[in-house]
């Protein structure tokens, strides 16, 4: 690929210390690659040979660019691969996504989705529709210790926030002043952090403030809590926000500071309007390592496909991802994911939890 885009695979060797494994990761999608090429597509095993089969989405929060996408992805999935989705969305309130499970186990669904949430909300119950024989596949909740009937399905953070974190470097060099924006509340958000720190010391940059806040409209309170940061710690030279409605948010408050020429943002998805934000004149977001969130929201829903008809070979599916930095994106005239996904068929995830009798 071009120098601007590094398949994430790419940086396992020389990144020991986060214990990036390419063949790990290898063994782990080519496990979810269920070993049916025989089924005929006009096949379908059970419980797909008699109709609709019932299942829910129970989502932290469906709110912002990458869960609108990631959604819509799951959703078109469900209705090709013969699934009747109900879909639940809690908004960022951990009481209500809760109560939408519970309301998802009592409606008797042959399988589960969970989005997002926090494990010592949604780990008992998810054991609780498990113990109930219901398939659940989590997507970004940490459950290997608290949940082990359910399936893990999870973006590669680690190589994620290693990408964009060493363009970073590559830009800005050691020992500078730095701003961080990340809430922590989701599991991604704290695999995330564990490069950051790690990047923090092995470059010596100086970090100058932390915020965050998760709600349900993150890229507006995180504006506000950037730009009094940055108000405060005129110095600052660049911001990690790893979440692209963080990234937003903080490219709003480096605007609202008149500093797009001295402070630039760093980020993690991707999206039509992040697109947009990038490209635009003198925009301070300089890259972003990113997924496709459409292809992972279907990968999710395959999985769970996959894992009801008996033929997934896998507790866990990892996702991998690529760098697209502000450059790329302008040399290469893209104005969106249509043009992007034209431009990097790595982001199609269709090898992915696949068989011959999932359209």
């Amino acid at each position: 690929m071009r120098s601007n885009t590094i398949p994430a695979v790419g940086l396992c060797t020389a990144l020991l210390f986060l214990g990036c494994s390419q063949d790990r990761h290898r063994d782990q999608q080519n496990a979810a690659r269920t070993g049916t090429a025989a089924t005929a597509a006009d096949e379908r095993p059970a419980p797909f040979d008699k109709g609709p089969v019932k299942i829910a989405l129970v989502q932290y929060s469906g709110a912002g660019d990458y869960f609108q996408q990631w959604t819509a992805g799951a959703r078109q999935q469900a209705e090709a691969v013969g699934f009747s989705m109900q879909l639940y969305d809690a908004r960022a309130d951990d009481a209500r996504q809760a109560a939408d499970m519970k309301t998802a186990i009592e409606s008797r669904v042959a399988g589960i989705i969970v989005d997002h949430g926090r494990s010592s909300t949604m780990c008992p119950l998810i054991n609780q529709a498990t113990d109930a024989g219901i398939a659940v596949v989590v997507y970004d909740v940490k459950v290997v210790d608290c949940a082990s009937k359910a399936i893990e399905t999870a973006q590669n953070d680690a190589d994620l926030a290693t990408l964009v974190l060493t363009q970073m470097a590559k830009d800005i060099g050691d020992g500078v002043p730095v701003g961080y924006v990340n809430p922590f509340v989701i599991a991604p958000l704290e695999r995330r952090d564990v490069v950051w720190k790690k990047f923090v010391a092995d470059h010596k940059w100086d970090q100058q403030f932390a915020v965050g806040t998760f709600s349900h409209a993150v890229a507006a309170d995180n504006a506000q809590l950037a730009a009094r940061a940055l108000k405060s710690h005129p110095g600052v030279k660049a911001v990690f926000a790893p979440y692209d409605e963080l990234t937003k948010g903080t490219v709003t408050a480096i605007e609202q500071n008149k500093l797009s020429s001295k402070v630039a943002a760093y980020g993690i998805d991707i999206s039509d309007a992040d697109i947009e934000l990038m490209t635009k004149k003198d925009s301070p977001w300089k890259a972003t390592a990113t997924t496709d969130p459409g292809a992972v929201g279907a990968a999710v829903t395959r999985t769970l496909a996959l894992q009801l008809a008996g033929q997934l070979g896998s507790r866990q599916v990892v996702f991998p991802g690529i760098l697209v930095t502000q450059s790329f994106l302008l040399q290469e005239q893209i104005k969106n994911m249509d043009d992007l996904r034209a431009k990097l068929p790595e982001l199609n995830l269709a090898n992915v939890a696949s068989a011959a009798w999932i359209r």
